[in-house]
């Protein structure tokens, strides 16, 4: 059983993943990465999974890497150090994640979240990437991932000075989708993430990758991925079953084939 996280039972096919460190605002060490990665690697192998929502408590989401854990690792630990293994597992992840954040979200926490499809922030929420304060770098994302959602000139900014932007800059940047009042942010990410599983599984699958692509690629890539995406959807039983549900005018029985 997981130590670090809590997990609630499945229901409408979907997860809901909680950090659970609040005597440490959920600060992310290794064994809590590892057993986050495991569970994602599970749920991306079952069926019944269709949407993951990962959140914390209502102080943090996750307030950065473990300090304390850091402390302890010099040049040689960080070589042989384990944890780049368990986040690109969590990137790898094949099905939609979405985040809801309230509180802090620094460092690791950013990171993390940054890792979601989409993002439902509390107007409380803090986003930052403070490593710059410890005289180091981002390690896990941060600064590659921060620059391709907010632009160059604030990523800088953020990642230079390790001040935190709040959350209403942080949507008019980009970096969350939506903002909610505190105590209807996990409600609402849960939402979202109910009609996200209510969808043709393989064509969300398809979607996810596609839009992450996008990202990593120049246009005329990016488009001809699509088109190739699209095209293998035309020959799936959901696809047909999508048409003729609109056609009957009921709601689509999805079976992920």
């Amino acid at each position: 059983m997981p130590t670090f996280l809590l997990t609630e039972p499945l229901h409408n096919g979907v997860l809901i993943l909680r950090l659970n460190r609040p005597d440490a605002l959920n600060a992310l060490n290794t064994a809590l990465l590892e057993e986050l990665a495991d569970l994602l690697d599970d749920a991306g192998l079952n069926d019944d999974v269709r949407s993951v929502v990962i959140t914390g408590n209502e102080r943090a989401f996750a307030a950065g890497a473990d300090v304390r854990e850091m402390a302890g690792l010099d040049a040689v630990g960080v070589m042989q150090d384990p944890r780049p293994r368990y986040w690109a597992r969590i990137a790898a992840f094949p099905k939609p994640l979405i985040a809801a954040v309230n509180g802090y979200c620094l460092g690791g926490g950013c990171e993390l979240m940054m890792h979601a499809d989409i993002v439902v922030a509390s107007s409380d929420a803090q986003f930052g990437q403070p490593e710059i304060n410890l005289g180091i770098i981002p390690g896990a994302g941060g600064t590659q991932r921060l620059i391709r959602a907010v632009g160059k000139a604030l990523a800088s900014q953020m990642v230079m000075t390790g001040q935190p932007i709040d959350a209403e800059r942080a949507l008019q940047a980009g970096l969350v989708s939506e903002l909610t009042e505190p105590e209807l942010c996990l409600e609402r990410a849960i939402d979202i993430a109910r009609r996200i599983a209510r969808q043709a599984p393989l064509a969300m699958q398809q979607a996810k990758d596609v839009l992450n692509r996008a990202q990593e690629s120049h246009l005329a890539a990016g488009l001809a991925y699509e088109r190739k995406a699209f095209t293998l959807l035309a020959a799936t039983e959901d696809r047909n079953e999508g048409i003729r549900a609109f056609i009957e005018k009921r709601r689509p029985d999805y079976r992920g084939r």
